[in-house]
């Protein structure tokens, strides 16, 4: 099985997007999370691109994608540029399945467009409102990468716990240090002109709470036990909203499509077969 990326202008923004399109039939999108990029995917890709059309598009200023389009003021408008993608791609009706921004982007996506989707899973997200602690905490950590025009080493060991969990990290040393070396590499005008805008965005969202409903097409929510950025009661609230199954993945960290391939593959393609019955 062969990748094929390529670069999508959305001449709408004014910018463009890296997509990883690869497989053939019934399609699913898959939105990385804040800081990654379509690699986080990859165990995921591999599965399902052998029954399915699997999309990854990069966030703005993520992995190969342009700068944040200055217009764009918050999640919605993420969401919405996700659509016009998704149109330049010929695609009308999909499976949505996100990580954490890409959960966040996804459920407002499909606020505004339910009539296009076929399934949503929701991985190590929450679209209520940043607790005020964590939300300044935050901010504080965008505020020092924005001074800098880099990411420092002591926050760099801050941030690594927060995606992977200790068992992880001494099984599979490798990942988390890829990691690490993306976080010293990243571009200074990326990360000033897209990451810490974007960042905001995400770290200041609305409560989209109270709109979540029980939608028409299979929903799941699913969270790492020892998620650090989301926790399990967050993804039970979120569960309760949509009136769909919550999962809770024993001993796992932020980024549960690595941490637990297996499981989580195994969770998305039961959703995917209910999806498209």
């Amino acid at each position: 099985m062969s990748s094929k990326e390529r670069t999508v202008s959305i001449h709408v923004v004014g910018s463009h997007m890296t997509v990883t399109d690869v497989g053939e039939g019934e399609v699913v999108v898959l939105g990385h999370g804040y800081l990654l990029d379509a690699s986080m995917w990859r165990p995921q890709i591999e599965v399902l691109a052998k029954r399915y059309r699997v999309i990854v598009p990069e966030l703005w200023g993520h992995g190969g994608s342009g700068p944040l389009p200055p217009q764009s003021r918050d999640l919605h408008d993420i969401a919405q540029q996700h659509l016009q993608l998704l149109d330049r791609l010929g695609v009308d009706r999909f499976a949505l399945v996100g990580l954490s921004a890409g959960g966040m982007w996804g459920t407002e996506l499909a606020l505004l467009a339910p009539e296009r989707l076929r399934g949503l899973a929701l991985l190590g997200t929450f679209v209520g409102p940043e607790p005020a602690e964590l939300r300044d905490r935050y901010h504080g950590m965008q505020g020092m990468v924005e001074q800098m025009g880099e990411f420092p080493e002591p926050l760099i060991d801050a941030l690594v716990p927060l995606y992977f969990s200790a068992d992880f990290q001494a099984r599979h040393p490798d990942i988390p240090a890829a990691f690490r070396a993306a976080l010293r590499g990243w571009n200074r005008e990326r990360l000033l002109d897209s990451l810490i805008p974007f960042g905001r965005m995400i770290f200041d969202r609305r409560d989209a709470l109270p709109e979540l409903q029980e939608f028409p097409f299979p929903v799941v929510v699913m969270t790492g036990a020892a998620d650090m950025l989301r926790s399990v009661e967050e993804g039970r609230m979120m569960a309760e909203q949509l009136r769909c199954p919550f999962l809770e993945i024993p001993g796992v960290g932020h980024l549960c499509s690595l941490e637990a391939p297996e499981v989580v593959t195994r969770h998305l393609e039961d959703l995917l077969k209910r999806a498209w019955n």
